[in-house]
C-alpha cells in the first residue's frame, strides 16, 4: 500500500490552528466521534467548512452528500456473489461478512454517499475490486507468504515497530507497513503497533482498517473523477503502475468493469494506470 503522509499532515493542520487561534474549536475526530453538524476531515479532525467537510470528509455533512443507503447497493446477493467465488474452506468465508461491512459506515458515512447515485455505485464498485483481487474474493485475511516480508520501515520513527511483530497484509485491503497499522490504530482504537494480528482476527475492525485506509488514500481520488486507475495507483501503484505488473492492473480493472456492470453504472475513463 502506498506511504502515508498522514502525521505530518496532522501537524500542519494543527499549526495552522495554532496562528489563526481556532485550535478549541478543532478536535482530532478519533472514531470520527464528531459532534453533530460537525465534519470529520480526511485527516480527522471536526469542524466545519469546506477543508473539513469538502474532498477527502470521511463523516458528517459532507459536501455533496447525496443521500445514498449502501446497503440497498450491497445488497446480501451482491456480497455473497463475490465470496461465493471463493473456495469452498478459505479461511474468509467465515470472517468476512457483509454485516461486518456494513457496520463500518456508522465511522465513515461519507463512503458511497457523494456525488450523483453513479458516483456512489462507482466508489462503491472500486472498493470492492480492490478487495476482492487483494483477498480472492474473500478467501484470504493474510498475506500470502507475508511472515516472510520486511514491512518495517524504520526511518517513521512516529511509528516504530515493535519486537518480534510483522505489519504485512491482512484484511480486505491488505493493510501493510508499520506506519498504516499505528495510524490505523490511532484512529480507529486498537494497539495497531503491538497488535497487528486483530486486523485478522476481528472482521470488524479487519473491515474498518481497510475502510480508514480507503478514506485516507481513496476516497478523494473517486469523489474528484480520477477514474478506476488512480485508485490502483493509490493502493499499489509502486509495484503494479507505470508498465511494471499491467497484468495485475488488468485482473483489477476487470474485476472493477465487472461490479459496475452489476451495479448498472458506466465504469467511467481512466481505467488503468499504465501511464497516468
Amino acid at each position: 500500500m502506498a506511504s502515508l503522509s498522514f502525521k505530518n499532515t496532522l501537524l500542519t493542520l494543527t499549526l495552522a490552528g495554532i496562528l489563526a487561534g481556532i485550535l478549541p474549536e478543532i478536535a482530532l475526530g478519533q472514531r470520527c466521534g464528531c459532534a453533530a453538524g460537525l465534519c470529520c476531515s480526511q485527516f480527522g479532525f471536526c469542524n466545519t467548512g469546506n477543508d473539513f467537510c469538502g474532498t477527502g470528509c470521511q463523516s458528517g455533512p459532507c459536501t455533496g452528500s447525496n443521500g445514498v443507503a449502501v446497503a440497498n447497493i450491497v445488497t446480501q446477493a451482491f456480497f455473497d456473489g463475490i465470496i461465493n467465488q471463493a473456495p469452498a474452506g478459505c479461511v474468509g468465508k467465515t470472517f468476512y461478512t457483509r454485516s461486518a461491512f456494513l457496520n463500518t459506515l456508522s465511522l465513515f458515512t461519507a463512503f458511497g454517499t457523494i456525488g450523483t447515485v453513479d458516483d456512489s455505485k462507482r466508489e462503491i464498485a472500486a472498493f470492492f475490486a480492490h478487495a476482492s483481487h487483494e483477498t480472492g474474493s474473500f478467501c484470504k485475511i493474510e498475506e500470502d507468504g507475508g511472515a516472510s516480508k520486511d514491512y518495517c520501515d524504520e526511518t517513521r520513527t512516529d511509528y516504530p515497530c515493535a519486537p518480534n511483530k510483522n505489519y504485512y497484509g491482512r484484511g480486505p485491503l491488505q493493510l501493510s507497513w508499520n506506519y498504516n497499522y499505528g495510524a490505523a490504530g490511532d484512529f480507529l482504537g486498537f494497539n495497531g503497533l503491538n497488535n497487528p494480528e486483530i486486523v485478522a482476527t476481528d472482521s470488524l475492525v479487519s473491515f474498518k482498517a481497510a475502510m480508514w485506509f480507503w478514506m485516507r488514500n481513496v476516497h478523494s481520488v473517486m469523489t474528484t473523477g480520477q477514474g478506476f486507475g488512480a485508485t490502483i495507483r493509490a493502493i499499489n501503484g509502486n509495484i503494479e503502475c507505470d508498465g511494471k505488473r499491467p497484468d495485475l492492473v488488468t485482473a483489477r480493472v476487470n474485476l472493477y468493469t465487472n461490479f459496475c456492470s452489476q451495479l448498472g453504472v458506466a465504469p467511467g475513463n481512466n481505467l488503468r494506470c499504465d501511464n497516468n
